[in-house]
């Protein structure tokens, strides 16, 4: 009755000093950000009724992101590691609580400090209970910088879901703008192999000179190699695809839709730069931060004395049927351990966690200031690349124009040769031109989406 009534007051000591812990709780860093981005619309309130994938409405593209999150290897793998946190968190959690533990022997023999006159049975089993009593905090400071761990590795998780998002559509639009590339170049090497078969008719009929006749090789030689390029950049971009959704590189047919998108919805005006809380880096960033806030008071608690409490409870029988039937004995130890004299260590320990938790908040700081600067980034991308946009698609429409112009001022013999191939070869790189563009807006607003921590939802 005393063991217990002493235990029940050992419980009440600990539930009133559970309140002491050493070392300062965390407080979030304070980051002043402007309320709205430089190249962003102010003159309209937000509003978030528009969602990102909603601006491309492309089913065969939702389809291909779904499977990347199921399916995708690293993420699945991430993923495993994420659950690996989440037990070891658990492990962490249960150094606050009684660890009990058990033995048990059996043997025969006729030794048992000197010799005896007949081989004798022995048995004994015992039961054991340990406990770290945490007066000061220190169990407890480990257990946040294990949650803090755990969080953080979840929004690591979602930070590599976010990237594989961006990664998947980006690519996505690269073989749109290869696929685009390829039909132009298979359509001016058409073009220019006629033309060439015209030039070689005429050659030989004496109406043109050589030097026409070979300009007339190069060009369709600059057309009939572009095709194989882009041919190989879009089957490449088209494999990387199918890793990306966990797949096998397979035949695939992703036809050109780059003209679909051409009349891209305006984002929301007026997004507020609040919305970087939610980004999964910065977030990530802050639970180091309290992590390694907490293991400043861990390294604070470990200059303090610790307190551990055992307890042994056993019954010993030289009979095996007599083991249960005894008297049980039990021992109740309390022990004490703390530094004396370390040569400064424990006090280095604390400088170099605090010196740890200074890094932290100025990385947590530098995340922040460098996430602001991917949205003015890609806002302003979006802004020059539509402007760009217009004047390509002028250049494209005068130098289409011109071509045919000049292919008629030369079979009447008005314009020279060389001022035909001129006119043919603007209006081919200003196509291409057009097509980098489309998909550089594309990818702006790929990069606007990833910037936000995921549109702006």
């Amino acid at each position: 009755m005393k063991m217990i009534r002493a235990i029940a007051l050992l419980f009440l000591g600990i539930l009133i000093l559970g309140g002491c812990r050493v070392g300062k709780n965390y407080t979030r860093p304070e980051v002043q950000l402007p309320e709205h981005y430089l190249f962003d619309e102010e003159k309209a309130n937000f509003d978030d009724k528009l969602k990102w994938w909603n601006l491309f409405n492309d089913p065969e593209l939702d389809t291909l992101i779904q499977k990347a999150l199921h399916n995708n290897k690293d993420l699945l793998a991430t993923a495993q590691r994420v659950e690996a946190v989440r037990h070891q968190l658990a492990i962490q959690k249960a150094d606050l609580y009684p660890q009990f533990s058990y033995s048990g022997t059996a043997g025969r023999g006729n030794y048992a400090g000197s010799k005896l006159p007949n081989p004798v049975n022995s048995f004994n089993l015992i039961g054991q209970a340990s406990w770290e009593l945490d007066f000061w905090g220190k169990i407890r400071r480990m257990n946040e910088a294990a949650q803090a761990q755990y969080l953080a590795s979840e929004h690591g998780l979602n930070a590599l879901r976010l990237s594989l998002v961006t990664t998947l559509a980006t690519t996505y639009f690269q073989v749109q703008e290869f696929n685009a590339k390829l039909q132009i170049a298979e359509s001016t090497y058409a073009i220019r192999d006629s033309s060439y078969q015209i030039l070689q008719y005429r050659f030989d009929a004496g109406i043109i000179p050589a030097i026409d006749l070979n300009h007339s090789r190069i060009q369709k030689a600059i057309a009939e190699a572009a095709i194989p390029l882009y041919k190989r950049l879009a089957t490449q971009s088209e494999n990387f695809l199918a890793i990306l959704v966990g797949e096998y590189p397979s035949q695939q047919d992703y036809a050109n839709k780059l003209n679909v998108y051409a009349q891209v919805p305006e984002i929301p005006a007026g997004i507020p730069s609040s919305l970087l809380d939610r980004r999964p880096d910065i977030m990530q960033a802050e639970q180091e931060l309290i992590a390694q806030t907490a293991m400043v008071g861990v390294a604070q608690a470990l200059r303090l004395p610790s307190f551990s409490l055992t307890g042994l409870l056993g019954v010993a029988s030289n009979d095996l049927s007599e083991l249960t039937s005894g008297d049980p004995a039990w021992n109740v130890n309390g022990s004490l351990l703390g530094p004396l004299f370390n040569w400064q260590k424990n006090a280095n320990r604390v400088k170099a966690e605090e010196a740890l938790t200074q890094a932290a908040i100025h990385q947590y700081e530098g995340i922040v200031l460098h996430a602001f600067r991917e949205v003015e980034d890609a806002l302003v991308a979006i802004q020059t690349l539509k402007q760009e946009e217009k004047a390509i698609q002028e250049h494209v429409d005068a130098a289409v124009e011109a071509a045919k112009l000049s292919e008629e001022r030369y079979d009447k013999g008005i314009a020279s040769y060389i001022e035909f191939l001129e006119s043919q070869r603007q209006a081919f790189d200003a196509q291409m031109s057009l097509t980098s563009n489309k998909q550089d807006l594309l990818e702006a607003f790929i990069n606007l989406y990833q910037a936000l921590g995921g549109g702006w939802e």
